[in-house]
């Protein structure tokens, strides 16, 4: 694509910052903390627009960035995996913040749990769970096919419940409509 065109700049910049909201919040799901997050969705979008040449018109530039966000994610953690991990706690402690939840499901024990949680099915629940993305969407974005997403939703939302000691039978009464979605089979789109 040639971006040099002044037309196609501003057309491609529009269609990539229509899509910010949601990279972040994809971003601040992986990540778990909203610096961290900011920096990879910019990390994201300098790596899309450089390599803008390599974008097909016509796809889906949505799936492109996504895909761009969880690769740089991913390239990142294993890097710090070389790094030396923060053995006291000290920064891990101001990166959390305890809110209070008024439903039956207590915010806080739906994040550690979800923390546990492989990186696959936590990436898995929150795109189809929470940002209501199709399978074949999230198949996209995570470069599998649609039944590794069924997969890895389902155990995802099994694992989730038994580390929460949900039955699924009980009433869930949930005030916070994304929390729902993830650990719903129903995967209610997050407003």
């Amino acid at each position: 694509m040639n971006t040099s065109d002044p037309e196609v700049a501003a057309r491609v910049k529009a269609e990539m910052m229509q899509h910010l909201k949601v990279l972040r919040a994809f971003a601040l799901s992986l990540t778990r903390n909203p610096s961290a997050a900011d920096d990879l969705v910019q990390e994201s979008v300098l790596k899309a627009w450089k390599n803008l040449h390599r974008f097909e018109p016509g796809t889906n530039m949505r799936a492109w960035l996504f895909t761009i966000l969880r690769n740089t994610f991913y390239t990142d953690r294993r890097r710090a995996s070389r790094e030396v991990a923060d053995s006291d706690g000290e920064m891990a402690a101001k990166l959390t913040t305890k809110p209070s939840h008024d439903g039956r499901l207590n915010l806080m024990d739906f994040r550690a749990a979800f923390v546990q949680l492989p990186d696959e099915q936590r990436e898995v629940l929150i795109l189809v769970g929470a940002l209501g993305h199709a399978y074949d969407e999230a198949a996209e974005m995570c470069g599998v096919k649609i039944g590794t997403i069924k997969s890895r939703l389902n155990r995802g939302r099994e694992r989730l419940a038994e580390l929460m000691d949900i039955d699924p039978d009980d009433a869930m009464e949930l005030t916070d409509r994304a929390t729902a979605a993830v650990v719903s089979d129903q995967g209610f789109k997050a407003v």
